[in-house]
């Protein structure tokens, strides 16, 4: 009779642990997390960019600006790197192309985007950055060097009939410098910027 009521104690105090957890873990943490996420802007809803009202994308994912099949659509917008992640920038295939720096096709794929780039921005090839002609880690990354957006004002500012200080002023409102100051690098975030100049209206490629 006592081993049958040490069980029951026992299932019944199992049973209040597991309702007690799932009521904590399931509800309590996480309305707490997403209550915390909500006080920092944007961040706890993916920090999505808006453009005349609809939703143009998430200011931490990059896209594509243009088409593969129209390069003249590419023209009027900044362009960001290039994407290994699937047929490119998709989500669901996020990753790099894993090929190493001595790997042929690597090194020759990046001699056609550096040519195709100087091509396009009217520059030698060797005033072509890095980050122009090699896909980041992730595929995904929104983000270019302060270089890298600077070679491309004058064609954007030219496409769009704009005036260059006024492109480059969008450039130096969506550059962010390093974390607290010391990591990393400045970068420009390509999505955001282009989310600009699509508020200012005019060619939308």
């Amino acid at each position: 009779m006592s081993r049958v009521l040490d069980l029951s104690r026992q299932s019944v105090a199992g049973l209040r642990l597991l309702l007690a957890l799932t009521v904590l873990l399931g509800l309590v943490y996480p309305t707490v997390v997403l209550g915390v996420g909500r006080l920092v802007p944007g961040r706890a809803d993916g920090s999505m960019i808006s453009v005349d009202g609809r939703p143009a994308g998430s200011s931490l994912i990059g896209q594509q600006f243009g088409s593969d099949q129209d390069p003249a659509s590419e023209l009027p917008w900044f362009q960001p790197r290039p994407s290994a992640a699937g047929d490119g920038y998709d989500p669901q295939s996020s990753g790099a192309s894993n090929l190493g720096p001595n790997d042929a096709q690597l090194v020759t794929t990046v001699e056609q985007r550096r040519a195709d780039v100087a091509a396009r921005e009217g520059v030698s090839p060797a005033a072509v950055p890095a980050d122009a002609v090699t896909a980041s880690a992730s595929g995904l990354d929104p983000d270019v060097s302060p270089e890298y957006a600077q070679i491309q004002v004058a064609r954007v500012a030219r496409e769009r009939g704009l005036p260059v200080e006024q492109v480059e002023q969008l450039v130096a409102e969506n550059t962010h410098g390093r974390d607290l100051g010391f990591i990393g690098e400045p970068t420009v975030d390509v999505v955001t910027l282009n989310a600009a100049l699509a508020r200012l209206g005019g060619p939308q490629g």
